[in-house]
Formats: structure tokens, sequence, C-alpha cells
């Protein structure tokens, strides 16, 4: 036995019991109703978040209902499912303080998550502030959300946070653990696989998912996105693979290099190694992306369960509580978004 882990299994193991579980989430997802469904999870561990945020708060207390009046804003799936995600950041920040030592490059790498939304949502907003001043400076633009409050979590951010325009934050990206970000259109991409191979080293348990969601991200920008910007400022086409691109430079380890000569999804399939492949396997269309990442995700959160039924206290139950929770939040999310519009569940039925 681990006597260091003991406190944190323990810690770990209750937070994954609070999750809100498929059942109430396909029950989320049937009432078609946004603020119906919202009731059903402030009963949850999203309650606190939900509650806080006056956009997603269904209880209208005179406060929130002025509140609602003077901004013009009433209850929003962006603030709701924005608010799923504080709520997962908030539980890692309180099992982080039950870690012991050796337990901290795996909840940071796992944090980075969060630090990652945060640089895209400043890249956009410099970006943003950058073509109002050469544009129409009074044309509306699409509402942002708020960075994340990531506490210890936080590796660049403080430091990227004072960029005061993009040229800046790309700098402060380059002499950053997370590296040249490339262009502004593969800027997402880039950092979102830095993070799948900081996570993958320092979370080997999660070595096989990340693999599998580098092989989803490179099949969303070769087949369903064709003419995604290279780095080169040429287009990212089926067959005709860009050079210098640091994406695929990152990429080379996890997924290989054939898969960017690819012409079609079979093509693409056939290219990735062996370790890889599985993870487009039932799928002949890429419109069909959609079912892979949610057949992914529910095969990684049985190995989580798996390893939270481990025997003994340690980083397995610690890795198994951190995913539960992270795949109960993207089903939450798409109950809301179910709800939202009335779509049944679908989405979630491909996760059953």
């Amino acid at each position: 036995m681990r006597s260091d882990w003991v406190a944190a299994s323990v810690r770990a193991k209750a937070m994954a019991r609070r999750r809100a579980g498929a059942g109430l989430c396909r029950e989320a997802a049937a009432l078609g109703s946004l603020p119906q469904a919202l009731g059903l999870f402030e009963q949850t561990g999203y309650g606190p978040e939900l509650i806080a945020n006056p956009n997603t708060a269904t209880e209208r207390t005179p406060a929130r209902a002025a509140y609602a009046a003077a901004s013009g804003t009433e209850v929003s799936l962006a603030a709701a499912q924005h608010a799923t995600r504080r709520s997962v950041l908030w539980q890692l920040r309180v099992l982080a303080g039950w870690l012991p030592v050796s337990g901290a490059r795996m909840v940071r790498a796992a944090g980075a998550v969060f630090e990652l939304g945060n640089i895209t949502v400043l890249s956009r907003r410099l970006r943003d502030a950058e073509s109002a001043e050469r544009d129409d400076p009074l044309r509306r633009r699409a509402a942002l959300p708020e960075y994340f409050d990531l506490g210890g979590l936080a590796t660049a951010w403080p430091r990227l946070a004072r960029a005061g325009t993009y040229s800046e934050l790309v700098e402060a990206l380059r002499t950053s653990p997370w590296g040249d970000p490339g262009t502004p259109q593969d800027l997402a991409d880039t950092l979102t696989v830095v993070w799948l191979r900081r996570l993958a080293a320092s979370a080997p348990q999660t070595r096989r998912w990340m693999v599998a969601a580098a092989a989803l991200l490179a099949a969303r920008r070769v087949l369903a996105v064709p003419g995604a910007q290279d780095t080169a400022g040429g287009r990212m086409e089926p067959g005709n693979p860009p050079e210098g691109n640091r994406l695929n430079t990152l990429l080379q380890p996890m997924i290989g290099t054939a898969w960017t000569e690819a012409q079609d999804v079979a093509s693409f399939r056939a290219a990735l190694p062996a370790a890889a492949a599985g993870a487009l396997s039932g799928i002949e269309d890429p419109g069909e992306l959609w079912r892979t990442e949610a057949s992914l995700r529910a095969q990684a959160e049985e190995e989580a369960f798996a390893l939270l039924r481990s025997g003994l206290p340690g980083p397995d139950i610690a890795v198994g509580a951190i995913t539960v929770l992270a795949m109960d939040a993207w089903r939450v999310r798409a109950a809301l978004a179910a709800a939202a519009v009335g779509a049944g569940s679908e989405v979630l039925d491909a996760v059953a």
C-alpha cells in the first residue's frame, strides 16, 4: 500500500461519486427545456457553479432578475456549459491539495487544459481588438467566456495574461512550455496536441486515450475541414501535407505522418499506426466523426472506472477520478445542448 496516496485516493473516489451520471443526463436532454435541465443539475455537484452564475441560475431572485434585465441576458447555454468546466477545475484544484508531491506533475498536466482554454480566449480577444481597430469598431462580435481561475495549477498563464497584443502573446508562448503556436488558425490545435503529449507523459494511464484524441484531431483537420490553414500560409488539403508545420511535428510521435497523404476516411485509417487506427473504426464518412468522439469518450470513461476500482491507493485512482469527472461534465454539456434545442438524447445514446 502506498500510504502517501491513501487520503488522496479516498477523496478522489468521493468526488467521482458526486457525478451527475448517464441516467440524469438522458433525463435532462429529454426535457426539451434548458431551464428545466439546469434545475436537475443544480441538485448535483455542478450546482454551486450553476447557481453562482446569474446567467444560468434557475431561481429568479430579485437580484438575478435585475441582472438579467440590465444585461439583456437570460439563461445562457454557453454560460451553463462553461460552468460545468469551472466545476471540474474546482474539483481538480481541491484534489491537488490532497495529492502527495509525487502526484503534482500529473494533476498540473491535467489542469493544463484549462490554461489552454484561457490562452485560446485571450488570443481571440486580442485578435478581435486588433481587427476592430482596422475595420468597424462598432461591429458586434461574439461573446467570449471568462477566464478560468487556475490557482496553483497555472503554469505559464500569469505571464501570458499580461500580453497586450497578439504578437506579444505569441512571443510569450514561444518562450513558455507551450512553445510556438503556429498561425492564428493553428493555435488551438497546436496547443491541444502539446497538452495531449504532456498529459500522456505525466499520466501513462491516459496515453491510449491521448493517441486516439490526436488521431481524431488530425482527421478533423484533413477530412472534415479541408482547406485548414497551415503554418506557412498555404492550404492543408487531403494529399497535400504542409511543410514546416509544427502541429504535424508534434503529432508525428503519436500517429506518424502518413495520414497527411489520406484522401478519405478509409485511407486515413489505413495510414495510422495500429495503436491509433482503432479510433476511427466503424465510420466511413467525415460527418460521423462526432460518433467517433462520443465512442472514444465512452471507452475512456469505462477504463477510468476500472482505474477507480484499483485495489490499492495510488495514482491510478486519481487518474480514474479525474477522467470520470471530465467525461461526466462532457455528457452534462451534451445534455444541456440537447435540452436547449429539443434534440433528444442521440449524442448521449452514442455514449451509453
